[in-house]
């Protein structure tokens, strides 16, 4: 697959996911066969490029190509600002926000607040195409609700205006992540365009990636949240969209190393403090589902040093490696919801 003049490995692509898609998520999940990640969204307000966060957000240092950072707002010119200044940073492939369903990305007339604005879509594009040599890619929801279900003529904006490849999620903004994504929408837009487009929402097994690139023509699978804690996801879906087989899942001794060398590249990305914090979830997300993981979890919680969380993960992984187990699971939901 490409997008503009970049090849891409594949047509895995890891979705922008505000507070998980990190340098260390979207590095472990290259690693594990996704040929794409994109940054969690950075703001176009050149007033906060100074901040810690938006700073850690653009951060690429080392991370395997292509380089892309999503960025989010509603000013046309900002935008353009924030693209160029991102490109001259490193990012290879700038990305436009215009899905998240968030309140307070909404309430202030960006992410998918935005499909309710079609004149300001175009001129946003135009804008940002306009202002780096790179290509621009654009992300965004069926529609406003299911009575304003705008892709399609979004999807032609953007084509229009320049944008490489879009990336369309099943559902609309009055959705957010409940029921089930849909894909006719996208199976209309990619009959209707001849830049590519990505599939995304609720492709959590290499069965469902293989039916929504089949039903709907789209040329990529973009994944969330059935990666959280379970990186190895983009290995199984290339595996069995090469071969119609099915890898083994991991062993308990594999998980148990993943999950430490992803600790530790949050430490050492964050410090050990806000790293601690962030791990939290991650830990939650890669044991959700182990055998007598929910007393482990909630034990987890307490801590509060990164030293404290490696020894337990440690003493958890070693636990079940005594007992020989492979995934076995409880009653609790293997995937995160």
């Amino acid at each position: 697959m490409k997008i503009g003049t970049i090849s891409l490995r594949n047509n895995l692509v890891v979705a922008p996911m505000a507070g998980v898609t990190d340098r260390p998520f979207r590095q472990l999940c290259k690693r594990m066969g996704a040929g794409m990640a994109v940054s969690e969204m950075v703001a176009s307000n050149s007033l906060l490029w100074g901040s810690e966060k938006t700073i850690r957000r653009g951060n690429h240092e080392g991370e395997v190509e292509p380089k892309v950072i999503q960025i989010a707002g509603s000013d046309p010119a900002m935008l353009a600002e924030a693209a160029k200044y991102n490109v001259d940073s490193g990012a290879q492939i700038i990305d436009i926000n215009m899905g998240c369903p968030a309140k307070k990305i909404c309430n202030v007339a960006a992410g998918s607040a935005l499909l309710k604005d079609e004149p300001l879509v175009a001129r946003i594009v135009e804008a940002v195409v306009r202002a780096v040599a790179v290509p621009v890619t654009l992300k965004f929801r069926t529609g406003w609700n299911l009575e304003n279900r705008n892709a399609l003529s979004i999807a032609r904006i953007a084509e229009q205006s320049g944008i490489a490849a879009i990336a369309l999620h099943g559902r609309t903004r009055a959705c957010m992540y409940t029921g089930e994504a849909e894909y006719d929408t996208i199976r209309a837009v990619k009959a209707a365009v001849s830049i590519p487009v990505m599939a995304n929402g609720d492709i959590d097994s290499p069965e469902k990636a293989k039916h929504v690139l089949e039903y709907t023509g789209a040329d990529a699978v973009m994944i969330g949240r059935a990666a959280q804690g379970r990186p190895w996801i983009f290995r199984e879906i290339a595996h069995f969209l090469a071969t119609g087989a099915h890898l083994p899942p991991p062993e308990t001794t594999e998980i148990r190393e993943v999950l430490l060398g992803h600790l530790d590249d949050l430490y050492a990305f964050y410090g050990a403090e806000r790293g601690a914090k962030v791990a939290r979830k991650h830990i939650a997300w890669y044991t959700k589902g182990l055998k007598n993981s929910a007393l482990f979890r909630a034990r987890m919680n307490q801590l509060q040093s990164a030293g404290e969380q490696l020894d337990a993960v440690r003493l958890f992984f070693d636990g079940l490696a005594e007992r020989s187990e492979r995934l076995e699971y409880d009653n609790e939901v293997a995937l995160a919801a």
